[in-house]
């Protein structure tokens, strides 16, 4: 029956400024009106809505405000530099700076490799590829350039 997660919502303080930044991440506007736009992460597939609110004054936790795009594998290694030239800075995450990103999430049994950024809200963005499942293996959590090395 479930076939994927079609949409996610954020809210933002001005929907003019967080369409440029979105545009910037490479996402097209799929619909927009007065205090909406949404914009395809893959068309037909899913998208993104962000609402012009005064929810965005809702403090930053991780079960709100917190949408994670699936990159591929190869993706995540150039994902910093990307995001650098595009002058989006990577904040600190699980005690990670950005000079310890992509960090690996020991999800057992799988891991995930994944890089945090906020938009112009503090709404919390997340680059996030799987690079093992299905195995168990207890590890602490690292950078992907430790994990690669293993």
């Amino acid at each position: 029956m479930i076939k994927g997660l079609y949409e996610a919502h954020l809210p933002v303080s001005n929907l003019e400024n967080s369409i440029l930044f979105y545009q910037n991440l490479g996402l097209d506007i799929a619909y927009k009106q007065d205090k909406l736009a949404f914009f395809w992460i893959a068309k037909g597939e899913s998208w993104l809505g962000l609402w012009e609110s005064d929810k965005v004054k809702i403090p930053y936790h991780p079960s709100i405000r917190h949408i994670a795009f699936r990159v591929e594998k190869e993706d995540i290694i150039f994902a910093k530099k990307w995001l650098s030239e595009k002058g989006i800075g990577i904040r600190s995450s699980f005690g990670f700076d950005e000079h310890r990103q992509p960090l690996v999430l020991p999800n057992n049994p799988h891991a995930h490799a994944a890089i945090y950024f906020d938009d112009p809200d503090g709404n919390s963005i997340e680059f996030i590829t799987p690079i093992r499942l299905d195995f168990q293996e207890d590890f602490k959590m690292m950078t992907f350039e430790e994990w690669l090395k293993r």
